[in-house]
């Protein structure tokens, strides 16, 4: 008989790889599980993970650590998508579309037969577009599904810009929004230093004398940074492990942290149908309310710009509706 007692502090990792485990590392000594379940079709890559994990428990918080079966869905407060076929260097994330959603649709189907009441995080690529799979798969309330967005692209530009500036990161505010891909775009007027917008403070800084050539290297370096990584060491995984912890962490203790995670639109922004990152809310119920800043008309451009490529990809894809039996 399924044990169906909500454990709000469990998660289930789906996909074993160089993603999935660096988030299982870097959640363990975080104390803020009681459970860690790891599953992936590579049941000996689990095996390994989990045992790897297990031998360091002495040097961090008590928390259990397993293989997972598709009954752990069951339970779960959190359950992270890792899984998919990695991107190849010189390859698009939209490249790796009609390969991952494949996946996508099984492993959710495998979530939805099981009555979980987690909330889903996606977070394989490309993760907008896989989100919006998921969303449409599960066809559950839009804010128990998000994806992993461009949370780690606004924390790339915010690092850009406290080392262009001189000036500690956690002072700097910025995000990236739209697509996690290539026409993601830097919110320039959203964007503070010490409380001071951006075009205020660069006079009283006084570094460049042609800061809006220095913007635009800034928003292309930030755009680029995954295929530069993938170009030198063939994956991103360490970033992207800190990411989740932030997520899975305001899911977990209900922060209402605001996170540029990407989620189904209806109507915000002028746009419908579309999963792509914009300020949400996070908080124990997944994307507890979507954050509706008035952008300037070539920002509000370049999120429809960003909708209309992600639009084009879904369209090209052969969801098939229902879930499998």
């Amino acid at each position: 008989m399924k044990n169906k007692v909500w454990n709000p502090r469990k998660v289930v990792i789906v996909g074993a790889g160089d993603v999935g485990s660096t988030f299982a590392y870097t959640l363990v000594q975080r104390g803020i599980v009681d459970e860690i379940t790891l599953l992936d079709v590579n049941e000996e890559l689990v095996q390994g993970q989990v045992l790897d994990l297990a031998h360091g428990q002495f040097f961090f918080p008590a928390i259990k650590i397993y293989a997972a079966t598709k009954a752990d869905y069951v339970n779960a407060g959190v359950i992270v998508i890792t899984a998919g076929t990695k991107q190849r260097p010189g390859e698009t994330r939209l490249d790796l579309l009609q390969r991952n959603a494949a996946i996508m649709e099984n492993i959710v189907d495998d979530i939805v037969v099981q009555d979980s009441q987690a909330v889903i995080v996606v977070v394989s690529n490309p993760v907008d577009v896989l989100t919006y799979v998921a969303q449409k798969r599960a066809k559950w309330p839009r804010g128990r599904i998000l994806g992993s967005g461009t949370v780690l692209d606004s924390a790339r530009f915010r690092y850009r810009l406290s080392q262009h500036c001189g000036i500690d990161i956690h002072n700097v505010h910025a995000y990236i929004l739209g697509e996690h891909g290539d026409s993601e775009f830097a919110t320039w007027s959203m964007t503070h230093l010490a409380g001071m917008k951006i075009d205020d403070y660069c006079p009283v800084c006084g570094k460049c004398a042609h800061w809006e050539e220095e913007r635009e290297q800034i928003e292309k370096d930030v755009r680029d940074s995954a295929y530069h990584i993938i170009d030198y060491k063939g994956a991103t995984y360490y970033a992207v492990g800190l990411v989740l912890v932030r997520i899975v962490n305001a899911i977990l203790r209900n922060t209402n942290s605001v996170l540029t995670v990407s989620t189904l639109l209806q109507g915000e922004y002028g746009l419908e149908d579309v999963c792509l990152s914009v300020p949400c809310v996070v908080s124990r119920e997944g994307v507890a309310r979507i954050v509706q800043a008035e952008l300037p008309l070539n920002e509000q451009k370049a999120l429809e710009n960003s909708a209309s490529v992600l639009k084009e990809a879904i369209a090209a894809l052969k969801l098939s509706g229902g879930v499998r039996k």
